[in-house]
């Protein structure tokens, strides 16, 4: 689903800062659904009816509404058969609509976040590392022609003519990411009804969400002074929204899995306060033609299998059993290691994950809520 991390109290104090972003405060103190709770200003647009995507514009910027994200996850491996993992994420949050008065270069209505991630499955090692930035002085931003996202040294950039390919670069302390993602073969998958993922029942509690779910990519991951060819497989989610998630919501599971008969499955399973999934829990399934099927609430069956357990007491379902029985997938999905926590100002758990059972595969797991 990935309509998370609106860091709105820590954005809003970077926005009146003239330099550095404020210190955060202790890291892993504030859980994704503390910031989802509130409610967009109402001058920004809401996703409401079903859209009507056009390209390349929809892969730039959207700043009419008050948040959106690009975000990558893949699974890599070198010739030698060395495994990694990647999540490169940049948010646009938008602290209030329309434009600025344009009296200085540090003026802006947009903060950037961005998270990168290397799980590095060969030693066990999970590498990450956030950014802030204002849209301003050219430290930020987003925009098309050709597509371009950057927050500082971090970036996105695309084909002048195509989009794709995409280019990825990224770093942290003591790794980094150069990464080529090619179109593939796999179609554009518009989310929920055409594009409009509805995440309650009051209008506007929505996103507008596709994805690419199966993208060829190769290019370089650095680990200290090692550089890995690598190449493999990524996913890329798109999204933007105007509303937080309901009240009701504590948090969610989401699972991005590809596997080895060419087919997909995209499935996030929204939270109540007792741990029941609830109704608007959507997902994809995907053959291996591209042709695409919407997964309800009931088609697919979740059981928590293993949990992991941080050193502070934050438990984290790391092992399921996930299926889909009309579909003939009765699939194991576990953790590729268990420590892949981002720890950063909103902390979860996103990592790469193994899948066997019925079908094997791999994939990227997302669980947030969570809390000692």
């Amino acid at each position: 689903m990935r309509l998370m991390l609106t860091l709105v109290s820590v954005l809003v104090l970077i926005a009146c800062e003239a330099t550095a972003p404020p210190d955060p405060g202790p890291v892993g103190t504030v859980r994704v659904d503390q910031r989802m709770g509130g409610t967009a200003d109402p001058g920004f647009a809401r996703a409401i009816t079903v859209p009507e995507f056009t390209f390349p514009r929809d892969h730039g910027p959207h700043p009419e509404y008050a948040t959106e994200w690009w975000y990558f996850t893949g699974n890599l491996h070198t010739s030698t058969g060395h495994r990694f993992g990647y999540q490169l994420t940049l948010f646009r949050i938008g602290l209030e609509p329309g434009m600025p008065v344009t009296d200085s270069a540090w003026r802006t209505h947009q903060i950037y976040m961005g998270h990168l991630a290397v799980s590095d499955i060969g030693s066990g090692r999970h590498h990450s590392a956030e950014r802030f930035a204002r849209a301003a002085a050219g430290l930020a931003g987003a925009e098309l022609g050709p597509l371009h996202v950057w927050l500082g040294p971090w970036s996105i950039r695309g084909d002048p003519v195509a989009t794709f390919p995409l280019h990825l670069s990224a770093q942290g302390e003591g790794f980094a990411i150069d990464l080529r993602l090619e179109r593939g073969a796999k179609p554009r998958i518009d989310q929920g009804e055409q594009g409009l993922a509805r995440k309650g029942a009051t209008p506007g509690k929505a996103s507008y969400y596709y994805s690419f779910t199966r993208l060829p990519t190769h290019g370089e991951i650095l680990i200290g002074e090692r550089r890995f060819a690598v190449s493999g497989s990524s996913w890329w989610d798109r999204e933007w929204a105007s509303s937080a998630m309901p009240a009701s919501q504590v948090g969610w599971d989401w699972f991005a899995l590809q596997l080895t008969d060419g087919r997909e499955l995209m499935f996030y399973r929204l939270r109540d306060q007792d741990g029941r999934t609830q109704a608007f829990s959507s997902g994809v399934l995907v053959s291996a033609d591209g042709a695409h099927r919407k997964l309800q609430a009931a088609d697919v069956r979740l059981e928590a299998t293993r949990h992991w357990q941080t050193d502070d007491g934050i438990r984290y379902p790391v092992a399921w059993r996930l299926a889909v029985p009309d579909a003939g997938l009765d699939l194991h999905v576990e953790t590729a290691f268990d420590d892949q926590e981002m720890h950063h100002s909103v902390r979860y758990w996103e990592g790469a994950v193994g899948v066997s059972g019925s079908h094997n595969g791999v994939g990227y797991l997302e669980l947030s809520g969570y809390a000692r």
